[in-house]
């Protein structure tokens, strides 16, 4: 591994401190198994200077692995510790503030890294990879995105913010893919997050700066090795979605991400990626080329019990493909046809928070917070606050003598 001080250049001069008798430093492979250790569904480790060593459950951040707080050199030697030799990484944090690096402990377990400058220090957080791929049973996903497996071509993205669970959502659509046929599979990523073995296919798993300098050189090559499934994982610029689009019209099935809320922003962000003279061309494109838009966010379970997946599917049908194509007008949108598109197997992200309220999942309170369209949400709900008013009412407990 690099020495810590490969990222000294990086730091101010300011940040120097005076001399003083060193702790010893972390053991960065054994502090990292100790805050692990600590508990179960641990989905982010934090260092930074000023803090002992944090893990995030539940959406809650709590010291663990180490009871001291780190130091501007610790958490300067960790992050030199998980980027090694990469000189890619080590160029990126030096010039552009940050940069993201895979890591892995053999029989313990693997992590999609971010290091980043703040105030003229190294901090680090790192997102926990399991080490077994998930299924979509146990993600607890529609059974409507069981059909992907069975898809030939055409685009299928997975849309939500950071921290959303799109890369599970993809790994697990992959992992039944690669169970339950026979094709090569590609997949571009930044940084190679779940590891997939060769099941009923070959997956290939290319990773950005060691294997490819970028998206859109993997994704072009991708063409010439013989994919029937392609896995980029995210589709950052105008370039990278120009190609996917050619590989769904040419006979691949490409799966994507992006960093949208919805399935109508996700369509205006690839739209807008586009000259204004390229737009209407790139929208009837696109209405024939996707298949499926799923956007998710994760939601506190009620009594705080971890967070499930809240999820809208936007599938293909002659009334989604019309309005991608023709744009969204008023009573005519996205949304509406997700609304009446129940039977094709569609569903929005309030009809799917009204599904969990009403089971017990969710509490009215989160799931309202998370809501697209809050008012119209307690409206469908109001037959629940009428029923408990009326539990209320009939308690004798409360009846008053």
């Amino acid at each position: 591994m690099s020495s810590p001080t490969n990222l000294a250049p990086t730091l101010s001069p300011g940040t120097a401190t005076a001399a003083a008798p060193a702790a010893a430093p972390f053991s960065t492979p054994a502090l990292l198994v100790a805050m692990l250790n600590t508990a179960e569904r641990i989905s982010d480790l934090f260092f930074t200077p000023g803090k002992p060593p944090l893990v995030e459950i539940n959406g809650k951040l709590t010291p663990a692995g180490a009871s001291r707080i780190l130091k501007v050199e610790d958490t300067q030697r960790i992050a030199s510790d998980l980027i090694g030799n990469n000189q890619h990484a080590l160029e990126n944090l030096r010039e552009r503030g940050s940069c993201d690096v895979s890591y892995s402990m053999p029989g313990a377990s693997r992590f999609r890294v971010n290091v980043f400058m703040q105030r003229g220090t190294c901090a680090v957080v790192m997102r926990v990879i399991p080490a077994k791929v998930p299924d979509l049973e146990s993600l607890h996903l529609p059974a409507e995105l069981n059909k992907i497996v069975e898809l030939r071509n055409g685009i299928v993205l997975v849309t939500g913010p950071t921290g959303s669970g799109k890369s599970s959502t993809l790994a697990a659509i992959i992992d039944k893919i690669n169970k339950e046929q026979s094709y090569h599979v590609l997949t571009i990523e930044d940084p190679i997050e779940f590891l997939h073995s060769h099941k009923g296919c070959i997956v290939h798993q290319r990773e950005l700066h060691s294997d490819t300098p970028s998206f859109a050189l993997a994704l072009r090559a991708a063409l010439r090795q013989a994919p029937k499934v392609i896995l980029v994982g995210e589709m950052r610029d105008k370039e990278t979605i120009e190609i996917a689009m050619e590989a769904a019209e040419t006979g691949h099935l490409v799966l994507s991400t992006l960093h949208t809320i919805d399935a109508s922003k996700t369509v205006e962000r690839i739209v807008g990626a586009f000259p204004m003279a390229e737009q209407h061309t790139l929208r009837n494109r696109l209405a024939k080329s996707f298949r499926y838009i799923i956007s998710q966010r994760l939601v506190p379970r009620k009594g705080g019990a971890g967070r499930v997946a809240v999820i809208e599917i936007l599938k293909s049908t002659l009334r989604t493909r019309e309005y991608v194509e023709k744009g969204e007008v008023e009573g005519k949108t996205l949304l509406d046809a997700m609304r009446v598109g129940e039977q094709e197997g569609m569903q929005t992200f309030d009809g799917d928070i009204e599904r969990l309220i009403r089971n017990g999942t969710l509490d009215m309170e989160t799931g309202l917070a998370y809501a697209t369209n809050p008012g119209n949400l307690q409206l469908d709900m109001s037959d629940l606050k009428l029923e408990a008013e009326a539990e209320v009412e009939a308690d004798p407990l409360l009846e008053t003598s």
